[in-house]
């Protein structure tokens, strides 16, 4: 008789495996969102939307700001991206680097730092003031849409930088050094060679552009203030100012549909565009400066990059040390651990940072059980397995704030106690961890489970003693992707966390001081942004030192 192979053991225990991912899906996803579509399926919500101007104009604003701000970022990154692809240049790594640190900044931190560089006591309105004799801040772009846009841009330039610049690093130089040689210009070989073989990256690059800034919440929220509306601050109105939950759900369903839409897009364009190149090396590709012109080139672009990507950061950091006077002080520092009788929120702003670090250990656990579950799942062989990888990768598409609406209208019951936050979490950072662990379980070879099995080691012990020692760095980075994403969560939390509970977290508390006058409650949200910015900026390093290989998918 035939002996069963190692997967063919394990079919009958699938099942259990299955189990706890799927129901949690089941129950902290799909369930929701269920709810939403069942609450904004009334003729009078649906009807308000058609009606009221005012919705029209918040749709439109959100399209077409949106598109603008695509349009930017790849004014803005394209360059830099053939900086990286064509250059080597001393200090790139480092720089690849810094690129990347403005993504992975929460929003509360980046719409922080774009107000401590450009408010009206800010760094570069001194500096003005200060050389032009002037008696008015020269610079007003608080609660406009140039900062909405500014900050949008430097939020996702590194996208077109990774994904263009890298795509565009691995293409064969000779295809457009043989146009060159047939008579072609530089700008001729661009737009008739280069041009057409990064279209996908780019529209790749656009795609995902637009639906983050599609779905902004916290930048538009804080620096846009009451001026402005997208989809998604008018859901978190709606339900939390003007107490309409059946509009905020038709709002909802519409950022549903939107969302998912553009993302089956994505899927699609991705599908269709894989097709076969003469790829390079990104060693084969780079050159070092030779003229005068390429190097002020080179220079001017590396200054420019620095500046644009650094000057916010390096912003918040020096007013969050500074008082209205420009003189040094730890006041705002030192307030943290108190809790003033007029402050706007009940529990001290260093209590705030503690339940985030609580909230992110615990999404650290059960985020890393869950996506190990699954990442082990998706890796076996099944009729089910063509269909449970995009299962898994839907609240990945889903907004933060769709989620938080969708808990509290489903959980009431939940409303004061902080599992509601940690299930939140878990979800938001659940996609990260499994497709952050999956390409490096698929990359252990099968034979080494299958001769662990022959040689009599349990199912368990396989996993114990072939898998973990493998995986484990990457399972390390998946917890630092976890703790990140959890530290910075903003818009799901918005709706859950109430103002009177000791379960705030830092980026609702940085929010709620920048929303009050005063500079000690301005003071006090630099220093938490500053903090939180710190502390993302750690795990990502983190993330960029343990990653096994430089495999993964983000």
């Amino acid at each position: 008789m035939r002996k069963e192979s190692f997967w063919q053991q394990q079919a009958k225990r699938w099942p259990l495996i299955l189990f706890l991912p799927l129901l949690f899906l089941l129950l902290f996803f799909f369930y929701p969102l269920g709810n939403i579509f069942r609450l904004s399926l009334t003729v009078e919500a649906l009807g308000t939307l058609v009606v009221r101007p005012s919705f029209r104009h918040v749709i439109w604003f959100t399209l077409w700001q949106a598109v603008v701000s695509t349009g930017l970022t790849l004014l803005l990154g394209l360059p830099a991206a053939y900086l990286f692809a064509r250059y080597e240049f001393r200090g790139k790594t480092v720089l690849r680097a810094l690129t990347t640190i403005p993504f992975v900044m929460p929003t509360v931190v980046v719409a922080a730092a774009f107000r401590a560089l450009l408010g009206a006591n800010g760094p570069l309105n001194r500096l003005l003031m200060a050389g032009l004799q002037l008696e008015v801040p020269p610079i007003q772009l608080e609660q406009t849409l140039t900062i909405i846009l500014l900050a949008h841009v430097f939020y996702n330039v590194t996208v077109v930088i990774r994904l263009v610049g890298g795509f565009w690093g691995n293409l064969n130089p000779r295809l457009v050094e043989a146009a060159q040689t047939l008579g072609a210009s530089p700008r001729r070989a661009f737009w008739e060679i280069t041009l057409p073989l990064i279209r996908p990256s780019l529209i790749s690059a656009a795609l995902l552009i637009f639906l983050f800034t599609f779905t902004s919440f916290g930048v538009v929220l804080i620096l846009g203030g009451p001026s402005f509306s997208t989809i998604e601050t008018e859901i978190y109105r709606q339900y939390i100012t003007f107490l309409r939950p059946d509009v905020a759900g038709a709002l909802s369903l519409l950022q549903i549909l939107f969302t998912f839409g553009l993302m089956s897009l994505y899927a699609k364009w991705q599908q269709k565009t894989a097709v076969s190149l003469d790829f390079r090396p990104q060693e084969s590709s780079l050159r070092q400066a030779r003229t005068v012109r390429e190097k002020l080139a080179i220079g001017s672009m590396v200054a420019g990059l620095l500046l644009f990507l650094l000057t916010p950061l390096l912003a918040l950091v020096w007013q969050s040390l500074v008082d209205r006077e420009g003189q040094f002080t730890l006041a705002y520092y030192q307030a943290l651990p108190t809790l003033r009788r007029d402050s706007i929120v009940f529990i001290p702003p260093l209590l705030a940072l503690r339940n985030s670090l609580g909230y992110a250990l615990l999404t650290v656990f059960v985020a890393g059980v869950l996506g190990l579950l699954t990442a082990t799942l998706l890796i076996r062989p099944s009729r089910w397995r063509n269909w449970l990888d995009p299962i898994f990768m839907l609240p990945l598409g889903a907004s933060a704030v769709t989620l938080g609406f969708g808990y509290v209208v489903t959980f009431r019951w939940l409303r004061t106690s902080p599992l509601l936050v940690l299930i939140a979490h878990v979800l938001v950072a659940f996609p990260f961890v499994v497709r952050t662990l999956l390409p490096v379980l698929q990359g252990i070879k099968p034979s080494l489970r299958e001769t662990a099995a022959v040689l009599g080691a349990s199912p368990t012990r396989v996993w114990r003693e072939v898998d973990l020692p493998i995986v484990g760095r990457a399972l390390l980075v998946a917890s630092v992707f976890a703790f990140t994403v959890s530290m910075g969560e903003f818009g799901a939390t918005s709706f859950i966390v109430r103002p009177n509970s000791g379960y705030l977290t830092i980026p609702i508390a940085i929010e709620r001081f920048l929303g009050q006058p005063g500079a000690l409650n301005y003071g006090q949200a630099l220093a938490m942004s500053t903090i939180l910015m710190l502390v993302t900026a750690v795990g990502f390093i983190g993330i960029e030192r343990f990653r096994y290989a430089d495999i993964g998918e983000f």
